[in-house]
């Protein structure tokens, strides 16, 4: 029963954001559908869509089960007044790092990209036609782990949640209802 009810609050959750979902993951997704088929034909774009929102969603039902089979003990150990403030100066800090670096006053973060690209190569050399294929869903994992506001009101109620199969099913549900709005916007 419990169960049910993470999994249908996740969902129900997903769905009331699909604006929000619309308007930052559209373009995510259709980029993705279009750079990973790009002389596909619809279907391809269709299959490849689905594969990269199975990745997005796998990743946001482990950050889930993560969050809430270490957080919910971690949380409640500490001064949840202190940890707030703390993250709210760590969040602000990254925010205005970001800012520099879009002004070109701090240096760009662009090591990250060539670090990604290195990886692909090493994968691809040693994966060959099987990286190729997988690329749309391993694109959906990475896609998961992008910051979202949606996604994190999600996994504080998954770290809420109790267990690590709970929060797995709310991020499970979350991902789910986001999946119509998401794939409405790529097709669109």
């Amino acid at each position: 029963m419990l169960g049910e009810l993470s999994l249908a609050g996740g969902f129900a959750a997903g769905l009331a954001s699909s604006m929000h979902c619309v308007g930052m993951c559209g373009g995510i997704a259709s980029s993705l559908t279009l750079s990973l088929s790009p002389n596909g034909s619809r279907a391809d774009r269709v299959r490849v869509l689905l594969f990269a929102q199975l990745g997005r969603i796998i990743a946001y039902t482990l950050a889930g089960a993560a969050l809430a089979a270490i957080g919910t003990s971690l949380y409640f150990g500490f001064d949840r007044a202190e940890a707030h403030h703390v993250m709210r100066w760590a969040g602000a800090l990254v925010l205005v790092y970001i800012g520099f670096s879009v002004m070109g006053w701090a240096p760009a973060l662009s090591g990250l990209d060539r670090l990604g690209q290195g990886v692909h190569r090493f994968m691809g050399a040693r994966l060959g036609g099987a990286f190729h294929a997988a690329s749309p869903v391993l694109a959906g994992l990475v896609w998961g782990l992008l910051p979202c506001g949606m996604v994190y009101a999600a996994l504080l109620y998954a770290l809420l949640s109790g267990s690590a199969v709970s929060g797995g099913l709310v991020m499970l549900g979350f991902g789910l209802g986001t999946l119509p709005a998401v794939t409405a916007a790529a097709l669109g």
